[in-house]
């Protein structure tokens, strides 16, 4: 096993990793949430996220929270939960992870096979330190539906289709969002307060909910 310090310093890539020795090291790592782990066929990645990568994770997370509310829509939020297939030999933590669609195929389990039980349908992905594997490649492996990807400046919000993934303009599990309008919030965030970011945008969808009556009335 050979080991690479890639910049910044906060990643390490080690090559040669056995299975049975990357589901020893999420074990070991369980009570340290601060490191970020993904596995790619022998390739393993750990990773320390800085803060502004952080914040914008919780301002995603925020924005689906907050979207769900509104539109009293059940959802499973998973966090950072560790996703893993042995027989693809990949597996990664996401930023963070929801069930919207699939909710209630997982609702009562503490324990969530993806080899049986359907995968998360909206992962998000904050690359603010970029990743040296294709995380994206795994995603899509596992079947993740949707992906929002934010780099620091770029949101990309993709949808996966035959196996691979597309750009969408509008969101596909909460397709009351464009990700035009996800992105003006993000912006929005660095100069407010999170409290007062939070009211705005909750404001703001229900604004979108009262027009989309309106106009099914007419």
């Amino acid at each position: 096993m050979t080991a690479t310090l890639t910049a910044p310093s906060r990643c390490m890539v080690l090559q040669g990793v056995s299975w049975s020795t990357y589901q020893a090291l999420i074990h070991d790592l369980e009570s340290d949430p601060g490191k970020r782990l993904t596995y790619d066929q022998g390739t393993l990645e750990i990773m320390v996220p800085l803060p502004p990568h952080e914040r914008y994770k919780s301002r995603l997370s925020r924005i689906v929270e907050v979207t769900t509310e509104e539109t009293e829509t059940e959802i499973a939020s998973l966090g950072s939960t560790t996703w893993n297939r042995e027989d693809l030999q990949k597996g990664l933590e996401p930023d963070a992870c929801f069930y919207i669609q699939n909710e209630q195929a997982v609702r009562s389990k503490d324990e969530i096979d993806l080899a049986v039980d359907p995968p998360p349908d909206l992962a998000i992905e904050v690359d603010y330190t970029s990743s040296s594997i294709d995380r994206m490649a795994i995603y899509a492996a596992l079947g993740v539906l949707e992906v929002w990807r934010f780099d620091g400046e770029t949101l990309t919000l993709y949808g996966l289709e035959g196996g691979e993934y597309c750009p969408q303009e509008t969101s596909i599990v909460l397709p009351l969002l464009q990700r035009a309008d996800i992105l003006r919030f993000l912006q929005a965030s660095q100069t407010m307060g999170e409290t007062t970011w939070v009211r705005e945008f909750r404001m703001w969808v229900r604004e979108q909910l009262i027009n989309q009556n309106i106009t099914k009335k007419k």
